[in-house]
């Protein structure tokens, strides 16, 4: 009876540490008192790694935003060179294009709600030295396209696979296609080490300057590295349990912050276009083994994001049609999302993971710092007034993502 009680005091939730099943949480415990630099963990992921994409190189960083970095310090990203990416993107995306003095030129959105080709053109310009392409929400983006493009103006292609890990364009595996990719383990990505990422190259120059990179930064240190181990125990064992009564878990959640027991996702400095100094660092070795553990999981973690997917677009006739995605969200869009939003959290459910209002997320980003102009990519900018994005991780049910569809069937227009 206890468990049944607090099992129903859990939200169904999008972004809370989504990807834990229990096995993770213990593995987090006992790593807690093996915190050591050890190695062989971290040689172990990038080696797996390897072995999944089918790719000669592979660096880990303590998060993708470090493997971004690293990726544009070995492409000789310089002041005044501008780096080609899409509107509706995440700070984390522009901030180390900042960070090099260098310029993000945005690209307006498709269909797909990835880069388009036709505006990309538009933009490219004589000091134009990269482009980077996501693929938004695990939907590859027009590769062949934009492949072609990058290839007739001799520009760099980076493929920003935050969301992909898994999905494939035209049977091929994204983060395959461009000079070189980098890879998110988030708490709330494909597979999860609360922080950690990957740069990915089959280019014997580009990987030897990643790896240079990787040698000379530091080690995270042993709070910051303890701070993620407990994200998936205080998640798991106090937050979500008592989230639903009396906003207790809210309130755990708020301290946990503010005592620095956890770190979140994206620091306050990213949102006005600096970079925390726990960015670029190397991967920690309890982290890596957090994502090797996670990484075994990953067909059947695909499989289960499209089989709730598939059971959104069948029930609400709404969404991407997207054949090769992995679907690490599925976003509709609505009339008044927040207005949904509202509501849904009355019942239980929280639908907001930052992905909406603006350009550049989350939406208390200042869109002046990250360079981005009002209007200049209108359909990004329509989109992020009107997306709704629905959760498909491990930790959703049919019958959770049943209670989603009859909700959303009452409540839009």
């Amino acid at each position: 009876m206890p468990s049944n009680f607090c099992q129903n005091l859990k939200p169904i939730t999008i972004s809370l540490s989504p990807n834990t099943e229990p096995d993770d949480v213990s593995l987090a415990a006992k790593l807690i008192f093996q915190i050591k630099k050890d190695k062989s963990a971290v040689r172990d992921l990038e080696e797996k790694f390897k072995e999944y994409l089918g790719v000669k190189n592979a660096f880990s960083f303590n998060s993708g935003r470090s493997s971004l970095m690293a990726i544009l310090r070995a492409l000789d990203i310089k002041q005044g060179d501008e780096v080609l990416l899409q509107g509706f993107t995440c700070n984390s995306a522009v901030n180390p294009i900042l960070a090099l003095k260098a310029k993000p030129v945005f690209v307006d959105i498709d269909n797909t709600l990835n880069l388009d080709p036709e505006d990309l053109k538009r933009k490219i310009t004589p000091q134009s030295k990269a482009v980077m392409v996501q693929h938004t929400f695990g939907c590859p983006a027009k590769l062949a396209e934009i492949r072609q493009i990058a290839s007739e103006h001799k520009l760099l292609l980076i493929e920003d696979c935050a969301h992909s890990l898994g999905a494939r364009y035209k049977g091929q595996l994204c983060g395959t296609f461009g000079d070189v990719a980098f890879f998110s383990f988030g708490r709330d990505k494909i597979i999860s080490s609360v922080y950690g990422g990957m740069a990915v190259t089959n280019n014997f120059d580009l990987g030897k300057r990643i790896e240079e990179f990787q040698t000379e930064i530091k080690e995270p240190s042993f709070f910051w590295t303890l701070q993620q181990l407990l994200h998936p125990i205080l998640m798991n064992c106090l937050i979500l349990p008592s989230y639903n009564f009396l906003n207790l878990g809210k309130i755990i959640l708020i301290v946990s912050h503010w005592l620095r027991l956890l770190s979140k996702a994206v620091h306050k400095k990213e949102k006005r276009g600096e970079i925390p100094d726990y960015f670029p660092q190397k991967m920690p070795a309890a982290l890596a083994v957090l994502a090797r553990h996670q990484l075994k999981k990953l067909e059947r973690f695909n499989q289960h994001r499209q089989e709730i997917a598939r059971f959104y677009r069948r029930e609400l006739g709404k969404g991407i049609a997207c054949e090769e995605s992995v679907f690490m969200r599925y976003p509709i869009l609505v009339a008044d999302p927040q207005g949904i939003l509202n509501k849904a959290r009355k019942q239980g459910i929280i639908l907001n993971d930052g992905w909406r209002e603006k350009a550049i997320v989350p939406p208390d980003t200042s869109q002046e710092k990250m360079g981005y102009v009002s209007k200049s990519c209108p359909k990004a900018e329509k989109v992020a007034q009107s997306i709704v994005n629905l959760p498909t991780h491990i930790n959703i049910s049919l019958a959770d993502a049943r209670e989603i569809t009859d909700f959303l069937k009452k409540n839009i227009e």
